[in-house]
């Protein structure tokens, strides 16, 4: 039994109803601009800070402001967003990540446009997902080293076709009840997947939806 088979076996749990957040990949013509020089943070490829509408107001406090720091961009909704280029029709852009809490839950997706990852995006996913564990479960730096090695296998079956697109949900957390993902993605005038991990659970988030 390979690696990948033992960590399901001994992760893996159907759950038959939980939360995940409206799966939109929007697309949005934009106007040309200059590239922008990527940095070391999550949402560092194919920046389009300055083609996208103006931030909200910092007066629009959220226990995830952090990821401002890391690129992400706030909507009204209160959801957190980091947006890529559409490399198949310039001057377009879509939504690679979303970050937001839906009736107490932390819901966080990486899409998959046409169901692949573009590159740099399952170990940009792995970091954006392990920064949201480590901060929002009690998990101790030997868990978090364990449920990301769980989740770097769970990406790489869902590139090798081994992981069936469906709301079942795959513990890797069960004090949070962090599960994640491999679900459709559908809304906006792009189709695709989603890898999403939903903690059922989170520390240091208000109780009330965002």
């Amino acid at each position: 039994m390979n690696i990948f088979a033992r960590l399901f076996s001994t992760f893996t749990i159907a759950i038959s109803a939980v939360a995940v957040m409206p799966y939109f990949a929007i697309a949005q013509e934009i106007p040309t601009a200059p590239q922008q020089q990527t940095t070391q943070r999550i949402c560092s490829s194919d920046t389009v800070e300055d083609l996208l509408p103006p931030p909200v107001s910092e007066q629009s406090r959220s226990p995830l402001s952090y990821l401002a720091q890391q690129g992400f961009t706030q909507n009204p909704d209160g959801s957190w967003t980091c947006y890529a280029n559409d490399s198949r029709k310039q001057g377009r852009y879509y939504t690679l990540f979303k970050v937001q809490q839906i009736n107490g839950k932390l819901v966080a997706s990486s899409f998959l446009d046409g169901g692949i990852l573009v590159e740099g995006q399952d170990n940009r996913s792995l970091d954006l997902f392990t920064m949201l564990i480590e901060k929002h479960t009690k998990t101790n730096q030997g868990n978090r080293e364990s449920i990301r090695r769980y989740l770097e296998a769970f990406f790489s079956l869902v590139k090798q076709g081994k992981v069936q697109l469906s709301n079942r949900g795959y513990l890797f957390d069960q004090p949070s009840g962090g599960v994640v993902i491999y679900h459709p993605a559908t809304g906006g005038k792009l189709k695709g997947t989603a890898i999403t991990i939903n903690i059922n659970s989170p520390q240091n988030l208000s109780s009330s939806p965002v």
